[in-house]
């Protein structure tokens, strides 16, 4: 079993920033592709951003220029710097991990961004 922890969610106003962490507990965490995702009420679940272990990203629409997602395989942690956040980012957001086929996933971590 592979165990995530995101934390750094919270509630910020509109144009603030949040970052984002998810440790992973297996060093399998190195070689394995990452994600953020993120779902609001009654919405299907996104991807947000991704990262591959030679560290290749990629972007939803909604978060390029805004959201930058990085990792640091030392600390087996990926991080979603999030910036210029919009009301409409309100939303439960969720790490991902893939191996050997299979999602593992974090509990999630709420970010609401709000005036």
């Amino acid at each position: 079993q592979v165990q995530l922890v995101e934390s750094g969610g919270g509630l910020v106003q509109p144009g603030g920033s949040l970052r984002l962490s998810c440790a992973a507990s297996r060093s399998i965490f190195s070689i394995a592709p990452m994600g953020w995702y993120r779902q609001a009420p009654e919405e299907p679940r996104e991807l947000v951003a991704g990262i591959t272990s030679g560290g290749s990203t990629n972007y939803a629409d909604f978060a390029k220029g805004r959201f930058t997602i990085s990792r640091d395989n030392a600390k087996n942690t990926v991080y979603l710097q999030m910036n210029s956040l919009k009301p409409e980012d309100t939303a439960v957001y969720y790490c991902n991990l893939r191996f050997m086929g299979g999602d593992y996933w974090g509990q999630g971590t709420q970010v609401t961004v709000s005036s």
